[in-house]
Order: C-alpha cells, then sequence, then structure tokens
C-alpha cells in the first residue's frame, strides 16, 4: 500500500505529540480512506510536503511570502503522486529557495497541519494535509526568490511574529527551539 509509510509516520508523531491528537486522528482518516491522497487532483484535498528549513545553528528559518497567498510561509508543495514526502519537502524546499543543499535535521515529522486553501479559478475551496520536515541548509545559506514567492528571508526565530502570528507557525518555531535546545 502506498500510503502505508506516511501512516506509520503519522502513528509515530500521534505518539510523540499527543497534545495533536485531534489533527493526527483527522490526518490519518484521510490518508486511510482517500487512496489519491498524493494526488492534487483530488477535489476534497491532497498530501503536501514542507520544510521548514533552519540555518546551521537552528536560530533562523528561511521563511517565503508566498505568491498566491500573499503571506510568510515555509516553503512546500503539492506531493503530485510521490508518496514520499521526507523527498517532496527536500524537493520543494530546493526548488522554492534556489539553495544548495538541504539536509534532513530528523527523518521523523517535524508538524503538521491542515488547512483550507481558497477556490482559485477552476480549482474549488480545498485542503492541504501539510507534513512538514525540520531540515538545515547544508550550503552558503544564499537564496534565490522564485516565481512562487515575493521575496525570502532569513528569520530569526525570536522575530518569527513580524513575518507570522499564525499559530502553526508558533508551533514550529517553538518545536525548533526546544529541538536544538535538547540536541
Amino acid at each position: 500500500m502506498h500510503r502505508q509509510a506516511l501512516l506509520e509516520l503519522l502513528d509515530r508523531y500521534g505518539a510523540r505529540h499527543p497534545d495533536e491528537v485531534e489533527t493526527v486522528v483527522r490526518f490519518r482518516d484521510f490518508v486511510a480512506r482517500a487512496a489519491a491522497c498524493f494526488e492534487r487532483h483530488l477535489a476534497e484535498g491532497h498530501i503536501t510536503g514542507s520544510a521548514w528549513i533552519v540555518d546551521r545553528t537552528g536560530t533562523r528559518v528561511l521563511l517565503t511570502h508566498h505568491r498566491k497567498l500573499n503571506r510568510w510561509l515555509q516553503p512546500g508543495g503539492h506531493a503530485d503522486g510521490d508518496p514520499d514526502v521526507l523527498a517532496v519537502a527536500l524537493r520543494e524546499g530546493l526548488e522554492e529557495t534556489g539553495l544548495e543543499s538541504l539536509e534532513p535535521v530528523v527523518t521523523e515529522v517535524f508538524d503538521l497541519g491542515i488547512h483550507p486553501i481558497p477556490a482559485r479559478g477552476d480549482d474549488p475551496e480545498h485542503f492541504h494535509y501539510d507534513v512538514r520536515f525540520l531540515l538545515r541548509d547544508a550550503g552558503s545559506g544564499d537564496y534565490i526568490v522564485s516565481e512562487e514567492s515575493h521575496d525570502l528571508a532569513w528569520v530569526p526565530l525570536a522575530e518569527l511574529g513580524q513575518y507570522s502570528d499564525e499559530e502553526s507557525m508558533r508551533r514550529m518555531r517553538d518545536k525548533c527551539a526546544a529541538y536544538f535546545r535538547t540536541a
């Protein structure tokens, strides 16, 4: 079953984050019942992979000012049929930032998010079931703004609130800070 690896990642994430049980259950239920969950044509929603990219010290995160959503977010995108969500996050992170190289800090899921995407053109409103991974820049840190972004910025974790006050962004900031305090 092409969804089994993701279901196992979700189970391990749920065990590590019992405070996020509602999100994990909703996410897991979607993956278990929707055989086409990795395909963007699935009208109700689909899997996306995102990259929470930190610098070598883990004190700054690279954010993109998303062109379509007009918000500061972590880079990421559609799985487009690829059930390897870590590979999706790595691919999207490189494509959207122009960084030379990324490496996983850990290969387990860093965070989960389920968010509505507004209707646009022929695409109805739908959900992105976003699997997020903690990645580290393994190169120079020099980025290139792609056509998918208005801008990119290395943001100190302590200053994230100047870019976004979204709960999921704060949650990832806090997880990142805790990881690098204990790593």
